[in-house]
């Protein structure tokens, strides 16, 4: 089973760009497939990118264009490069299984846009 951290969270302003990472744990870290979740306050959790264990990926409409997913599996990392930011990308991110989940929830990482 594999372990994740994220990391990387903060506060930027409208159109502004974070970038977050997903640290593995593990030998076999590169055959796994990674999500980025998010939650906003008052709302469902949800799927925003998802990279395979190839590197192919997928995206919710809400970020396409702005949002991308990578890993390096040389660090046993998967980013999310956020740009132009919104608003409305305000929540808390998390990393786990873009399918079945490889951990609990745990307390993900906060990215507040405001200005």
């Amino acid at each position: 089973q594999v372990q994740l951290v994220e990391s990387g969270g903060g506060l930027v302003q409208p159109g502004g760009s974070l970038r977050l990472s997903c640290a593995g744990s593990g030998r076999n870290f590169k055959i796994y497939g990674v999500g980025w979740y998010r939650q906003a306050p008052g709302k469902q959790r949800e799927l925003v990118a998802a990279i395979t264990s190839g590197g192919s990926t997928n995206y919710a409409d809400s970020v396409k264009g702005r949002f991308t997913i990578s890993r390096d599996n040389a660090k046993n990392t998967v980013y999310l490069q956020m740009n132009s930011l919104k608003l409305e990308d305000t929540a808390v991110y998390y990393c786990n299984g873009p399918s079945v989940l490889y951990k609990d929830w745990g307390q993900g990482t906060q990215v507040t846009v405001a200005s």
